[in-house]
């Protein structure tokens, strides 16, 4: 018996295992369906670009630079993507969830605590870095699609005027799928990924097998005698060679979604081998032939492999642009729980992740922008400039950051961080002051937008603050105000069932229960003055979700309640107040009943000097992407009373 119970057990932990393993494996092809799309795509560009003769300070085509290019392209990717986001960023996590907003909401927190001048400081670099993944996010999709259409140019030469169109044409179908979700996007996308590194690292090794000398350029001693020795050359090459590592930051903005485990997995074992096999072919070809710069990518397959390699490598930047997509739907969603961005309206995708979002304003923003880029530029190449910027901006950015956030979290020592931060933030700078060489070829753009993208967060902020000041002024103390119905200072009549008043705080009294008391003269028999505080974490446990206060007297039916969230969440009130216990609510509540009632206020310039008149008008017109009330907290509609009011900013 005690051997038959025995097998049994060990039957049931090897299911479990093996269903746990299955799980991870599906959780790996997920990733590698959404998060590698855009680095796992650069090898289609990157020496092409840093070779190109249209490039403003090109570089010369000889044996000693291209191993040189080389050997700098794999350390890059080594030290940004490997050191600072999978070994480093990817283990700073705001409770399971990664990117820059992360670190902005970690920043946020320690602002409380000595040194939160600095903490302050960061969270606003920390906030144009966000700004400069935006524009990431727009010219990702145009350059990748682009790249891998501008393939049939190879195999056709006569289908150039076709490469725009179609290239508009998937885009179009990108984003109109994208509110099926993240996970059904990667159920289809990760064994097209797989067999897209599976193919490019093959080819690298027929590459390599035909020069295998190549394999010299994963000595750092090429990169660093390429830099010292033909710094003029190598200087100017960085801003190309950092095309091999876009979509490092989508890899951490997309942590919530997959993990850092299944990430770091499918780095380390598919996409890195498989990236740095692809660059050494590529690298080879050309020591072969010279002439092969023009396209080494495609050139590195046979003739009859290229219409293939071309169609797999269009559903492999189609998945690029996937990863920055979803990406920009955390940083977005994130940005509107920290106040940085209007409450827009968030479908969840996905029943057992909540981290699977889609985000209708921001999703058919990044369409419109990014076919105005290809139909603007019309090429792989005269984006490229503009791409570097975007990238190397927000990798600096969320290296500082990240390096700060280590400080204080870890208690790393003082002398480890300097020494980091000399190593890393020496390499990105680098890069960052090689892609403003080509500010006027395109590197202007990605700063516009993100000066753009910060203008409008910070001006959101402030509007923000402005109105809450104003508002706190008109509604008056809560307290007083339930101090004068107790003692019969504002005389009403009691009617039955349960009023809910949503409310930003406990300390003033919602202007729609003032209007309910004051003009009509009525209050319910229970009154639920409810505010939604957000934490700078990703989620609230259940039972630390609600928190009642009875405001001083525990039979008059007026009570408060805070409902906590974390920033990744959608509020949902109905729910929350299922939760409630009827010993603490001072009677049994009638939800199913319940009426809720909202402020809505109506905003006009002033003359008060809270901001500059533009800013003024530009909070003002921001505010009509803010999402409707009742639909982001889940309100029956047809038991919701909307009551206005009118502020001035």
């Amino acid at each position: 018996m005690r051997s038959e119970g025995y097998g049994a057990v060990a039957d049931g932990q090897e299911t479990t295992s093996k269903r746990h393993d299955s799980v991870r494996l599906a959780v790996i092809v997920g990733a590698l369906g959404v998060v590698f799309g855009d680095i796992g795509t650069s090898p289609i560009y990157t020496l092409q670009t840093v070779f190109s003769p249209d490039d403003p300070h090109p570089v010369p085509v000889s044996s000693a630079n291209v191993y040189g290019v080389v050997s700098l392209i794999f350390w890059s990717v080594m030290i940004i993507v490997t050191v600072t986001y999978i070994l480093l960023a990817l283990r700073i996590d705001n409770e399971g969830e990664g990117g820059i907003m992360a670190l902005i909401a970690l920043l946020k927190r320690q602002a409380a605590s000595p040194g939160r001048r600095t903490a302050a400081l960061l969270a606003a670099v920390g906030i144009f870095g966000a700004s400069l993944f935006f524009g990431d996010s727009m010219i990702t999709p145009a350059i990748s699609v682009l790249s891998a259409v501008e393939g049939l140019k190879i195999v056709e030469p006569s289908m150039d005027s076709f490469v725009v169109p179609i290239t508009a044409v998937i885009i179009v179908v990108l984003f109109l799928v994208q509110r099926r979700g993240t996970a059904a996007v990667g159920r289809v996308f990760g064994p097209v990924m797989i067999a897209w590194f599976l193919a490019i690292g093959g080819l690298g090794v027929v590459g390599i097998a035909d020069h295998p000398q190549i394999l010299k350029a994963l000595s750092p001693t090429y990169a660093i005698g390429f830099l010292t020795g033909h710094f003029g050359i190598a200087f100017f090459a960085l801003a190309a060679i950092v095309l091999a590592v876009t979509g490092a930051e989508a890899l951490y903005a997309d942590m919530g979604h997959f993990g850092r485990r299944s990430i770091t997995r499918g780095w380390l074992f598919l996409v890195l081998p498989a990236c740095t096999l692809s660059y050494l072919g590529q690298g080879a070809l050309i020591l072969a032939d010279q002439s092969n710069v023009s396209s080494p990518f495609f050139l590195l397959a046979p003739e009859w492999a290229r219409l293939p390699l071309v169609l797999l490598a269009t559903a492999a930047t189609v998945i690029a642009s996937q990863a920055v997509i979803t990406g920009a739907y955390s940083v977005a969603s994130q940005a509107g729980q920290l106040g940085y961005l209007p409450r827009l309206r968030i479908a969840h995708t996905s029943e057992s992740s909540i981290g699977q979002i889609y985000v209708p304003w921001i999703n058919w923003l990044l369409l419109v922008s990014v076919l105005t880029l290809v139909f603007a530029f019309r090429s792989s190449a005269a984006l490229a400039y503009a791409f570097g910027m975007a990238v190397t901006g927000t990798i600096t950015i969320t290296t500082l950051l990240s390096l700060y956030v280590a400080r204080k979290r870890w208690g790393a020592p003082l002398w480890a961080i300097g020494a980091a931060a000399t190593v890393l933030l020496a390499v990105d700078l680098l890069f960052v002051g090689a892609n403003l060489t080509k500010l006027v070829h395109g590197a202007w753009l990605p700063l516009a937008i993100a000066l753009t993208a910060f203008t409008l967060m910070t001006t959101w902020q402030r509007g923000r603050q402005v109105v809450t000041a104003e508002r706190e002024r008109l509604e008056g103390s809560l307290q007083e105000f339930v101090e004068e119905i107790r003692n019969g200072g504002a005389p009403t009549q009691l009617v039955p069932g349960t009023a809910v008043f949503l409310n930003r705080g406990k300390t003033t009294a919602p202007l729609a229960m003032r209007a309910n008391v004051e003009h009509n003269s009525v209050r319910h028999e229970h009154v639920i003055i409810m505010s939604i505080e957000t934490e700078p974490v990703p989620r609230v446990p259940e039972h630390e979700r609600i928190v009642i206060d009875d405001l001083g007297y525990a039979n008059d039916g007026i009570f408060h309640v805070i409902a906590r969230y974390g920033y990744m969440e959608t509020p949902d009130i109905p729910a929350a107040l299922r939760m409630l216990d009827p010993e603490t609510t001072e009677g049994q509540l009638n939800l199913d009943d319940a009426s809720y009632f909202l402020s809505k206020i109506e905003l006009r310039p002033g003359g008060a000097g809270t901001m500059a008149p533009w800013r003024k008008r530009l909070f003002m017109a921001t505010t009509h992407a803010t999402a409707d009330a009742a639909d982001y907290f889940g309100l029956p509609r047809t038991r919701t009373v909307i009551m206005g009011s009118r502020i001035e900013v």
